[in-house]
């Protein structure tokens, strides 16, 4: 029954991330209390009454509902209010992390508030994720802060796949992100436990980058040696995630148990010489344990007693204790309890991918490592674990809509052993040395150095092997993993033959025939739909008509920053099934609407690309891609449904953008897809249109032109089209201003519907027989995730 209990506590907490609104607390609180009643009254009458196991499993289950529920409310409750959004506000408080370089030359870093100066309102956050941006941007910052701020509420793009910012800064705890104006010392700020704390961490990564200098692999010993992860480059990143080795600067499981064992093996060694009656097997066991604890706690906070950190702790302890207690219990008892002790302690684990790949990969390591599959010589083990986790984990990378790189198992079958026998031992090593004899600590660095420089060299070489992102359908990966895992239990030979044999021809059915050559859509789609997604300031837009696709932009980029196409339009496109673009539309060169180009190529076949300003766009892409660019010219296609302008020969920029027009069954419903044209190209367009009337009286969807910037969507352009719906895409309180509180007023006076990606998220258009259906991702997203309609 304790089993159960824990095992119900746990599902409840996991139950309410799936929900789009908090259910109310207090109801939930009575319905468990009533569920407790009747074990409680068996328990005090010593009379067993029937369905007493299900009321203990209905109860454990809302005890734990109830518990996220209290923590969420307690979180959301410390939000930024709207009123405050944009304004000059005055904060003192501590860092509470170590500075890091952000993109355009910032520094950005947590900081926790202590006091809002001249502001007396309640529940204000006490948890900023800032920017500092301009020439006085520095990271060597005093802990103690008064700073002067603007700030806006937790936000990011909301899209039905793909990275979900506004999620992240919950899980993190953030109130509000915001913009430093100024930055002076407040020493008037009290310097508590957190603040000493991070102050000594700030310290040791200081020391450390000092001692590192110019060393070449410096940024990969400050990640492994203290979680510092700050110097790391984009490069750095693309061979880590090509391998699928990410979770190797991340410390973790690895590395917190690498330390544990390490500390155990040492300390056991040492109390051996101790005399025997001081020391009974239990007081030794005892001992041992709190050493080894120890020991794990400081090396995590050492390496920032991040989110992973402390999750890697708390089952590493658990491991621990499983293992000093003589192994009283089943193993599963541990992970169990582990699990239970993770949610309570922290109930908003679920969020985070790594909760679930940890529990998935501790699961299945308990299982290779518990004695059900005896005695093996440790290569064995090590064959079979790395065959376990990649085959157990890979449904549920695809549910996080994640794929598994088919060179990972091979990337990840060297690296391990060689960052657990080597390179973790060395780091440790290194940092007793420069801990104890720092003299000598430049020729440690130095040997440290050529070290990780071979293994970088290793990841870097298998990383350019060309081999396919896997990713095959949940109805193949789960019987295959279910497979695997029982003939991993089933102590027969022949079952652990067979769970290789299988992986090896499921990676080569995989790579051979689910990857197959693109340029067939695996979802055919009979309706005709628009998808305007959530890509910021910026625009990227499918349209899905008479069987073809066509992608109108492919949204902004900023290197090393975001990728639209990385982050929001690939993983929707595999989402949906779609694995060719019939056309390919660039409404001109800018970067907000023309970047990753060449990554999207890589996950889909492209079929005509098309730009407004062709020239421009073949300059940042190479001779293949570049060649294959047309130069959009007025025209129409498909009976009249489709239609191409562009403005005369000399426009350039925004107002050589590619409009494109759209009819939708038989010219019920129009939409116009505008581009950035400004009002002088508005003008040309509505001027040139020998069926406007036919236009205003279907349905009309507008794009407003140039993100709803106020030199576009002039009067002229809206009192000649007055569209039933328009659509702004536009980032959440950007500098830019976009839309224009006047052209908003504009299009309402004139009887539309506003849209607005920044307040809606992704916004999707189905055209009907009767009517244009408008669905917004933000209606249907998670409760922590803001609602919003309009263009506000």
């Amino acid at each position: 029954m304790a089993r159960v209990g824990l095992a119900c506590f746990g599902s409840g907490v996991i139950l309410l991330y799936g929900q789009t609104a908090l259910p109310p607390l207090h109801w939930v609180i009575l319905v468990t209390a009533l569920a407790f009643l009747p074990p409680l009254y068996g328990r005090i009458s010593g009379r067993k009454l029937p369905g007493t196991f299900l009321c203990v499993m209905i109860a454990a289950f809302l005890a734990g509902f109830a518990w996220s529920i209290w923590q969420a409310k307690t979180q959301l409750a410390e939000r930024l209010p709207q009123s405050m959004e944009g304004k000059i506000v005055s904060v003192s408080g501590t860092l509470c992390g170590v500075p890091e370089p952000g993109s355009f030359g910032s520094v950005r870093f947590p900081f926790c508030v202590s006091q809002w100066h001249h502001l007396d309102a309640e529940n204000l956050p006490s948890r900023l994720r800032l920017s500092w941006y301009g020439e006085d941007a520095r990271r060597d910052l005093p802990p103690q802060l008064r700073l002067t701020v603007v700030l806006k509420r937790p936000h990011g793009a909301v899209n039905p796949r793909g990275f979900r910012y506004e999620s992240w800064l919950f899980r993190q705890g953030y109130g509000a992100t915001g913009t430093i104006r100024a930055v002076e010392p407040d020493l008037s700020v009290p310097c508590g436990i957190t603040c000493h704390y991070h102050r000594w961490r700030g310290t040791l990564v200081d020391g450390l980058k000092a001692h590192l200098g110019n060393a070449e692999s410096a940024p990969l010993i400050a990640s492994l040696m203290l979680g510092y992860r700050g110097d790391l480059e984009a490069h750095h990143w693309q061979v880590l995630k090509a391998t699928g080795t990410i979770h190797l600067v991340a410390i973790s499981g690895l590395h917190l148990g690498l330390v544990a064992i390490a500390a155990g093996f040492l300390i056991r060694r040492l109390l051996i010489w101790a005399p025997e009656p001081w020391l009974s097997p239990a007081r030794l066991r005892v001992i041992t344990f709190a050493m080894v604890c120890s020991v794990t706690l400081i090396y995590a906070l050492a390496a920032g007693f991040s989110v992973p950190t402390r999750r890697a702790l708390l089952m590493v302890m658990v491991a621990c204790w499983w293992v000093l207690s003589a192994r009283k219990s089943q193993p599963f008892d541990a992970v169990l309890i582990a699990f239970f002790l993770v949610l309570l302690l922290d109930p908003l684990s679920p969020l985070d991918q790594g909760f679930w790949l940890s529990f998935g990969a501790v699961a299945v390591l308990t299982l290779v490592f518990s004695g059900l599959l005896g005695q093996k010589p440790w290569w064995q083990s090590l064959i079979l674990a790395q065959v376990a986790i990649f085959a157990a984990l890979w449904p549920i990378l695809a549910f996080l809509d994640q794929g598994q790189p088919a060179i990972g198992f091979v990337a990840n079958l060297i690296a391990i052993p060689l960052v657990s026998l080597l390179v973790m031992p060395a780091i440790f090593a290194c940092a007793v040395i420069l801990l104890l004899a720092p003299g000598i600590g430049d020729l440690a660095i130095g040997g440290l150095d050529m070290l990780l420089g071979g293994f970088w060299w290793f990841l870097q070489g298998i990383s350019t092997i060309e081999l396919p992102l896997l990713m095959p359908p949940m109805s193949q990966l789960i019987p295959a993993a279910v497979v695997i895992v029982l003939a991993l239990v089933l102590p027969f030979t022949g079952f652990r033959l067979m769970a290789v044999t299988v992986v090896i021809f499921w990676l080569t059915f995989s790579a051979v025939y689910v990857v197959q050559p693109l340029g067939a859509n695996k979802n055919p789609y009979t309706l005709s739909e628009v998808w305007v997604w959530d890509v910021g300031q910026g625009l990227s837009l499918l349209v899905r008509h008479e069987g073809r696709t066509l992608l109108y932009d492919t949204g902004p980029e900023l290197e090393g920053v975001y990728s639209a196409v990385e982050s929001v339009v690939v993983p929707n496109l595999r989402a949906l099934g779609i694995e060719h673009i019939d056309t390919l539309v660039i409404s001109h060169a800018d970067n907000d609407h023309s970047g990753g180009i060449p990554q999207l190529h890589e996950h889909v076949s492209v079929g005509r690309i098309i730009s407004g300003e062709p020239e421009r766009l073949r300059k940042r892409l190479d001779s293949e891609l570049g060649g294959r660019v047309e130069f959009c010219e007025s025209s129409r296609i498909s009976q009249r449904s489709f239609s191409y302008w562009r403005s005369v020969e000399g426009a350039q920029g925004n107002d050589a953008s590619c409009v494109l027009t759209l009819s939708f069954n038989q010219g019920r419903q129009t939409l116009i897809l505008s581009g950035d044209i400004s009002e002088q190209a508005e003008r040309a367009f509505l001027d040139e249109q020998g069926e406007l009337e036919a236009i205003r009286s279907s349905h009309l969807v507008v794009l407003a032109p140039h993100h709803g910037s106020k030199t576009s969507s002039s009067r002229y352009w809206v009192d000649a089209l007055q569209p039933d719906t328009v659509v702004f895409s536009a980032g959440y309180r950007h500098r830019y201003g976009h839309p224009h509180p006047e052209i908003v007023s504009r299009y309402e006076a004139s009887g539309s519907r506003v849209f607005n990606t920044a307040s809606s998220g992704a916004i999707r258009l189905v055209f009907g027989l009767e009517d244009v259906i408008v669905e917004e991702a933000r209606t249907s997203a998670p409760f922590w995730i803001r609602r919003g309609t309009g263009a506000d």
